[in-house]
């Protein structure tokens, strides 16, 4: 255990010297009598808890006791423990750390490296000594000693140094079998509760209703009956496993348009019928916990919607454990929907409605939620009962009877390599064959020289939620495991996103006030979205680059309903090469004028986009720029771009990607999309200019494989058919490199 930790852990300890006295007084009283029913034991610890004591069971963070600032002296409902960091190298070359496998034809990348191996046992021995630690200090250290509930992130794996890396859960949803998922939740379930880990925030249970949505990679997919068997064994394996299953979000946690938390207005037979199944086969599998969504259904926020945590959840569907918010969701209708005057209010109606635990990014914001209750605004029954949930559920977990772990069961299962096997054999089943032309696949093993085309084939990407997992292999490493003695030439092309402009730097925008010049535009804020009258803000902006979506972008304004004005001058500094393109990133309406004369007229209400235009923007010389907005509804974004500074190099990636495919027997291209939270996708193509590449690379005549990789929907209407093969891979987990090497060759 760190120093540092150590000596916090003792000055709290100093300080609660009196309150675990009295608690160890206490040994003989009911709720610490393990042989009395769960309810008997519920009932009598909520009869001695304060106020303060109640609430903090109902608040849970990430954090830890490192900050002696944060007060826990109250207990907490638990917290997602910020790991140790350990400081695991890269890997090693895949040509020195090459092996036989249980596989009798297949080589395989080394992933029982000694020196990896030991680090993530050492990585999980650690993070379950400190986790002991800090549930020591709630167990003996306060008043009451109740225990915590440690949680985290288990999409497709612990979000962990030292844990196993399984596919995306996109792809266990490919492999249509759930029996192999249901061993995956397992893996993942020991994982965690060998560490400690109690409570894992998954499975993600919404149904991919729209492929542009960018957490499509979370879900099981659009099939509302496919979703449900998998988010059902899923949830029943971590239950099995002593973990607490949350099924997550509810409900509809994708908007029209593919756009996160977006509000959700369907009739009762959708959510009957497509967005409620996966729910209740979690629930029905003993989901012990549910969280909320962002987004308003019907009207109202999904986190204080009395209809589907009080009247459907649990008086139709049955639900006895706890309901808990998205991380700040309990306060987004005072500042999302808009539909609260402030956050205790939020608060209040949150927990009537059958809200049990807020759910926040820090300690410190936890203020306006205890004002709710120090101002008794929440009836006293309705925290009782949310308080009583969340002790039965860890009385039912027997954190109050065996709150520890034994670390080294944690770095035992680290160094077991079934759970990598496991990882390998689901990425396997996950691969989906999307064309193979004459008979290209499997490759031959008998191959001498191949090309390995793509960023992606070297990255070893694992999507959203996860892990550094174990040992990642890249496709790149399994390829030159697979075929030992071929030559396997290498070339990246470009990259996933190559952009073709930047925006405008402050340096190179200036404005005039009188005698004098200042950095930046002049800037005039309108409370009308057509620019008239007098301004309510003016101010100078050293840059237009700008994302408002919570919040106006200044006093005085409407949350929407706003117009703003640029002026200025904008240069290119000495010494960077000149701007040919000049325009806007933006949504809503934006004009742009140039020395006077407009050269963009978008005046209309759109969504994101990229308008430019030629110009000839020489370094030194200083050009008069006029640029208009209006916002009437929504996010608002908007950057003045160029593309002086812009590295160009991407049609050179290609040239390099098809040298070497002409000098190859097959060209293996691995390419891959951009997504997650918060990244919704408005186009299905690949991204940046990996189309042209994969064309380039196929009018070589050299036979090409192309192996996709991603979680959602891709385009391929523009190079499909001058191609020979196809794999879809998804985000295939730490495992990867060996499994598409597996199906590439036949094994």
């Amino acid at each position: 255990m760190p120093i540092r930790h150590r000596a916090i852990l003792a000055t709290l300890a100093l300080l609660g010297a009196v309150a675990a006295r009295g608690a160890r007084a206490q040994d003989s009283v009911a709720y610490r009598n393990a042989a009395l029913p769960v309810d008997a034991r519920v009932r009598d610890l909520l009869s001695r808890m304060t106020l303060e004591e109640k609430f903090w069971q109902l608040f849970m963070i990430p954090g830890d006791l490192d900050d002696s600032t944060d007060d826990y002296s109250h207990g907490i409902f638990g917290l997602q423990v910020n790991p140790k960091r350990a400081a695991l190298p890269p890997r090693p070359p895949a040509a020195a750390a090459l092996e036989r496998t249980a596989h009798p034809t297949a080589g395989s990348a080394r992933t029982d490296a000694p020196d990896a191996i030991h680090l993530a046992a050492t990585a999980a021995r650690e993070d379950a000594e400190r986790i002991d630690a800090i549930q020591r200090y709630f167990v003996e250290h306060t008043r009451l000693g109740i225990p915590i509930i440690p949680f985290d992130e288990g999409v497709h794996g612990l979000v962990r140094d030292g844990a196993t890396n399984f596919p995306a859960a996109i792809a266990l949803a490919a492999t249509f079998d759930s029996g192999l998922v249901r061993q995956v939740g397992e893996a993942i379930a020991v994982e965690a509760t060998t560490r400690g880990i109690r409570q894992l925030l998954s499975p993600v249970a919404n149904v991919a209703s729209d492929v542009r949505w960018g957490r499509v990679e979370e879900t099981y997919g659009e099939d509302p009956y496919l979703a449900s068997q998998m988010t059902g064994v899923f949830s029943g394996a971590l239950q099995h496993r002593g973990v607490i299953a949350t099924p997550k979000h509810f409900v509809a946690n994708v908007g029209a348009g593919g756009r996160d938390s977006y509000p959700i207005d369907v009739g009762a037979r959708t959510l009957d019928e497509t967005y409620f199944p996966p729910f209740r086969a979690a629930i029905a599998h003993g989901a012990q916990s549910v969280m909320t969504a962002y987004n308003s259904v019907g009207g109202v926020p999904a986190t204080q919607n009395r209809e589907l945590l009080t009247d459907v959840l649990r008086r139709q569907w049955g639900f006895t454990g706890f309901v808990i918010s998205d991380a700040a969701a309990t306060g987004g209708p005072t500042v999302l929907q808009h539909t609260e005057p402030n956050t205790p209010i939020a608060a209040r109606d949150a927990f009537e409605a059958g809200l049990d635990v807020v759910f926040q990014s820090s300690w410190l914001q936890y203020r306006p939620y205890w004002r709710a209750f120090a101002d008794s605004l929440i009836p006293p029954a309705v925290i009782d009962t949310a308080v009583a949930r969340v002790l039965r559920a860890k009385f039912a977990l027997g954190l109050f009877d065996r709150p520890y772990v034994d670390p080294g069961a944690a770095a035992s299962v680290v160094r077991d390599p079934a759970h990598r096997e496991l990882a390998r054999t689901a990425a396997r089943e996950a691969i989906v064959l999307l064309r193979n032309a004459h008979g290209t696949l499997p490759l031959g093993t008998d191959l001498r020289r191949v090309a390995v085309i793509g960023v992606d084939a070297a990255q070893a990407r694992t999507g959203g939620y996860s892990g550094a997992g174990v040992a990642r292999i890249s496709m790149l490493d399994g390829i030159r495991a697979a075929l030992p003695r071929a030559r396997i030439a290498y070339a990246p092309g470009p990259a996933r996103l190559t952009p073709e402009v930047m925006p405008v730097p402050a340096a190179a925008l200036s404005s005039a006030t009188g005698d004098s010049t200042h950095r930046g535009l002049d800037a005039e804020y309108f409370d009308n979205i057509t620019l008239e009258g007098t301004p309510r803000a003016v101010r100078a902006d050293s840059q237009v680059n700008f994302a408002w979506t919570l919040d106006p972008p200044a006093r005085g304004l409407p949350f929407d309903w706003y117009s703003a004005r640029w002026t200025g001058t904008i240069t290119v500094p000495r010494g960077t090469p000149a701007a040919t393109r000049l325009g806007i990133v933006g949504n809503d309406g934006y004009r742009l004028w140039l020395d006077g004369t407009l050269v963009i007229d978008d005046w209309r209400k759109q969504t994101v986009g990229t308008t430019l235009r030629n110009v000839d923007l020489r370094p030194g010389v200083r050009h008069a720029i006029r640029l208009e907005y209006f916002e009437s509804a929504g996010n608002a974004r908007l950057t003045l771009v160029w593309n002086s500074g812009v590295p160009d190099r991407w049609q050179r990636d290609i040239d390099s990607a098809v040298a070497t495919a002409r000098r190859s027997q097959v060209a293996i291209v691995v390419a891959g999309i951009e997504e997650g939270e918060f990244r919704d996708r408005a186009k299905l193509s690949l991204p940046g200019h990996q189309e042209q590449m994969i064309n380039a690379v196929a009018a070589t005549g050299t036979p090409v494989v192309v192996v996709l990789v991603g979680g959602s929907a891709i385009t391929m209407q523009n190079w499909l058919d001058r191609v020979d093969a196809v794999l879809d891979v998804w985000y295939p987990g730490e495992q990867g490199g060996n499994a598409v090497a597996d199906v590439l060759f036949g094994h």
